[in-house]
């Protein structure tokens, strides 16, 4: 790997704000090379819509860096033409190349087969929109979903970052009545696995320090209020305790974001997505990530979605974006050490 990460940064959903958000990295200075994948002819009218003095440049691997005010562009062409703000069901095909494309990078020489490296060291995912996708008939649920589903990866963990915290979640997206069922002792402990050796693995924490949450009010006060935390959770943790995992808990949900409990660990695994992800978003709004975890590759993401009321307005905040490629360069670096200490 080059002494400067390259950094894929997909742009998302054409009509979204993800075109305007990738244009305002080229105002920045990242400790990587970053390219983003797009339409370039989109990106260069957006550009122009907004005033923006912006350059781009074609990408080319062994070019040197990007100067200030120039952003390198792996062009990959519009189904249809987009226009901001309005939906057009034609470019998803588009938007999912994007991501495949990103991913390929990514995966160059995985699993040992070939020597070539990646010409990617992460990927960084601008909002795409799911209900336009699946408008053109292609089945998507989220970023996690499809790329875990294109690297053969089992289960990911969805993992948020922002506001000094980092929030993971045993469940994602479930009606609340469904998710009582779906926190098994095996979703515990795979969570619970991925999590720890992604702490270690690209963020760089030896012994991670877990605060895991209960299901129900007060941690079940006792298998009063539930009895989910003394029938699946507890004995998940004995378990991983005697295996050397750090693990606090099963804590109460409404005091485990208290700053006295939150000293006490390194991240936080919540049993489902409000439960955890409330507290996060009032710390972080506007500057929070998307982690996901267990996937080969490095993925981050913004914490928003494709505001289309406020696309080609000018108004849209970088500030998730610049944090997520900022996130993906430091556990670039992290996982390139861990690969190369020597083990004990």
């Amino acid at each position: 790997m080059p002494a400067l990460p390259a950094i894929a940064v997909t742009s998302g959903e054409p009509a979204g704000i993800g075109p305007e958000l990738c244009l305002r990295l080229a105002g920045r200075r990242f400790d990587a090379r970053l390219v983003v994948l797009g339409d370039r002819d989109l990106l260069a009218a957006c550009a122009a819509a907004l005033d923006l003095n912006v350059t781009l440049r074609d990408w080319r691997p062994d070019a040197e860096a990007a100067a200030p005010g120039t952003l390198d562009v792996l062009h990959l062409p519009l189904a249809q033409p987009a226009q901001a703000g309005r939906l057009d069901p034609a470019n998803a095909p588009y938007v999912l190349r994007l991501l495949d494309r990103a991913l390929a990078g990514c995966r160059a020489g995985a699993g040992g087969v070939q020597t070539e490296a990646p010409e990617f060291a992460a990927m960084v995912t601008a909002p795409v929109h799911k209900g336009v996708i699946n408008a053109a008939g292609v089945p998507f649920t989220g970023h996690t979903e499809y790329l875990a589903e294109r690297t053969g990866t089992p289960r990911v963990v969805m993992m948020l970052a922002g506001g000094g915290l980092r929030v993971a979640l045993v469940t994602t997206h479930l009606p609340l009545k469904d998710v009582p069922a779906a926190v098994t002792p095996q979703a515990v402990e795979q969570t619970l696995r991925i999590l720890h050796a992604e702490m270690r693995r690209k963020y760089g924490i030896d012994a991670p320090r877990i605060l895991v949450a209960g299901l129900n009010p007060h941690a079940g006060e006792d298998g009063y209020l539930g009895r989910e935390e003394i029938e699946v959770i507890a004995p998940v943790l004995e378990k991983l305790r005697a295996e050397g995992m750090r693990l606090l808990g099963p804590l109460p949900a409404d005091t485990m974001f208290t700053q006295p409990v939150l000293a006490q660990g390194d991240c936080v695994l919540a049993m489902y997505h409000d439960q955890g992800l409330t507290a996060l978003k009032y710390a972080s709004f506007g500057h929070g990530i998307n982690v996901t975890l267990g996937l080969p590759i490095i993925r981050t993401s913004v914490d928003h979605g494709t505001a289309l009321d406020l696309a080609g307005s000018g108004r849209a905040d970088p500030g998730s974006l610049f944090v997520a490629v900022e996130q993906a360069i430091e556990m670039a670096s992290k996982l390139a050490y861990h690969q190369e200490k020597p083990q004990a």
